[in-house]
């Protein structure tokens, strides 16, 4: 049982890896039909749906923790509201695979906010380098210095940027308020969400989201893939790594998505996609993997 249990994680966590690294060009997808607010909203919903369901399946939510409700908006805020939004609208300005090599960025920004925000977060020559490093990988995906460059695309990674700072800002958060409360992972996810939807009811225009429902290619990759699959049933496969092979081997699920995205914008769309991109998502990989070893000493 055991053994069976262990496999079914690391084919969850290949899975993790290839869904987060297409969720970008669902996004791609969806932009061209909805506003990058409205793709969040649907993403969020068709996540939620899942996570609640099993949660409510394994009794893990209780009228009792609704005493936290102002620090599950605050999750839902940061995590996944100005998080969702930013890449949303970073992808709609980008091609999807640069947009994914962004990504890769997460682990350094949440190392960022921690170093800021967390007086236990030692400072060390190792993570300032390795900090550097990748944003030195991004300031090469975002071209501020080539004349030729589209102005979209500093704006894109901006955004990208902020949705990535906010994930980090969020671990922080959670760290201070949440793990405190000793709630479960699959608790906290769908209050997260279940809040982040509430936020996102009062954000959202409306106006045209039916759009979506104009092209089945688009509307059931969005529903599906970026909504069911790409953050619920996601979720709900990373809990479950960390539960059976552990935390640090599921957190280096983040260094797949940045490849997917890339090969699925150059091989399957034929995105414009330079050598310095590549070597950039590199660059970007190799300083979170520097960060991560020295986070271990």
């Amino acid at each position: 049982m055991f053994q069976s249990k262990h496999n079914l994680a690391q084919v969850a966590f290949v899975f993790v890896g290839l869904i987060w690294g297409s969720n970008f060009i669902f996004m791609k997808l969806a932009v061209d039909l909805i506003s990058p607010m409205q793709i969040v909203f649907v993403r969020v919903l068709f996540g939620f749906l899942p996570v609640a369901i099993f949660a409510v399946y394994k009794r893990a939510l209780s009228l009792e923790h609704l005493k936290n409700f102002h620090h599950f908006l605050a999750m839902g805020l940061l995590a996944t509201v100005v998080y969702y939004f930013g890449y949303a609208k970073g992808t709609s300005l980008l091609s999807s695979g640069i947009a994914g090599a962004i990504s890769g960025a997460i682990p350094l920004f949440s190392l960022l906010a921690a170093l800021l925000m967390l007086k236990e977060e030692a400072v060390t020559k190792w993570k300032v380098f390795g900090t550097a490093l990748g944003f030195i990988g991004v300031l090469i995906l975002a071209r501020p210095f080539d004349s030729q460059a589209d102005s979209s695309t500093m704006t894109g990674v901006g955004f990208m940027m902020m949705g990535s700072m906010s994930v980090g800002v969020s671990f922080v958060y959670a760290k201070r308020f949440i793990s405190p409360l000793k709630l479960s992972s699959l608790a906290l996810t769908t209050y997260q969400l279940g809040a982040g939807l509430i936020i996102l009811f009062f954000l959202t225009d409306f106006s045209g989201i039916t759009n979506i429902t104009s092209d089945n290619s688009t509307m059931l990759a969005t529903f599906i893939g970026l909504g069911l699959l790409g953050t619920g049933v996601a979720y709900l496969c990373y809990y479950f790594i960390i539960e059976h092979l552990g935390a640090l081997v599921a957190s280096s699920a983040t260094y797949i998505p940045p490849v997917v995205a890339l090969a699925i914008g150059a091989f399957i769309v034929n995105e414009p996609i330079e050598l310095r991109d590549y070597a950039a998502t590199a660059l970007i990989i190799f300083a979170v993997v520097i960060v991560a070893i020295t986070n271990k000493k």
